[in-house]
């Protein structure tokens, strides 16, 4: 029964980076909208800035979503640097290079 169990949560584990992955990769392309939308972007950014922060660090417990936040609230605010993929570059920072478990 324990096999059973392990084999269960597996693919739920994975799934649950997946769809992690894909909001952020939603949300990341959210924040760079504002390109799309001369004038209004930058207005736009304000509105986004605490969202997307907030989102992060809801995403993410810990130190690494506050920094995360933190940062993404910063990059969001400061013109022509919301291109950085925040959401997806926290995501590679905890599953691939500090390979986090679920």
């Amino acid at each position: 029964m324990t096999k059973e169990l392990q084999l269960e949560t597996v693919p739920q584990q994975k799934s649950y980076k997946m769809v992690k992955l894909v909001l952020g990769i939603f949300f990341d392309l959210i924040g760079m909208m504002s390109y799309a939308i001369p004038g209004l972007g930058e207005f736009i950014d304000v509105i986004w800035a605490p969202i997307s922060a907030l989102l992060l660090a809801s995403m993410y417990k810990g130190t690494t979503g506050k920094i995360a936040g933190t940062i993404d609230f910063i990059e969001e605010l400061i013109p022509g640097i919301d291109i950085i993929p925040t959401f997806t570059l926290t995501w590679v920072y905890v599953y691939l290079i500090k390979k986090e478990q679920v």
